[in-house]
């Protein structure tokens, strides 16, 4: 048997035991995506100290609960989230992304974008659909930096939490990501 087949044999497997989480990705009604956002980020606030720091100085959070990426060589992840304000949601948005490159597998991962300032949200809706690399810095805050991350430190637009990562994939990233504000 070749690499090649092995390879492919071990993505097919591994996306049909993923395929449970990855059913979960449907298109959510309003209430269930604000309440899945909320439940969330109470959910990285109890896991993660620097988040809950982050949350108290944030303007909005937009928290994607549910991210699937999939594929072989290509990929895709979509996912569907919440703008939170005060605790509630004040605006719905997707984010989809896709890629090439030596890749295989299924994952499940949930990001909460903490907007610091006024002009970084006001560009979320400004840009007609945002793709993350562009526009405001937006800084992907691993565990080694939320250990010294303090509200003297915040000096970027955008701060992004990944988090709750299910399912076997080489690499995670959103920046490429765009964000498109929804209806629901």
């Amino acid at each position: 048997m070749s690499n090649r087949l092995r390879i492919a044999l071990a993505a097919m497997t591994l996306a049909a035991a993923v395929s449970g989480p990855i059913a979960t990705a449907h298109a959510a009604s309003r209430a269930e995506l604000e309440r899945n956002s909320i439940r969330a980020l109470d959910n990285l606030y109890a896991k993660n100290p620097a988040a809950r720091q982050l949350g108290r100085k944030a303007v909005a959070i937009l928290v994607f609960p549910t991210i699937v990426k999939a594929g072989f060589m290509f990929a895709g992840q979509i996912g569907e989230g919440a703008l939170l304000r005060g605790g509630k949601a004040t605006g719905f948005y997707n984010s989809m992304a896709a890629s090439y490159g030596f890749q295989a597998g299924a994952q499940k991962f949930g990001y909460a974008l903490f907007f610091m300032s006024k002009d970084a949200l006001a560009y979320l809706d400004k840009s007609n659909g945002w793709e993350l690399g562009s526009g405001p810095s937006l800084v992907v805050v691993d565990e080694g930096m939320a250990k010294s991350l303090s509200t003297t430190t915040l000096t970027q637009d955008v701060y992004a939490f990944v988090f709750d990562q299910k399912g076997l994939m080489g690499g995670i990233g959103i920046q490429g990501s765009k964000i498109t504000r929804i209806e629901k």
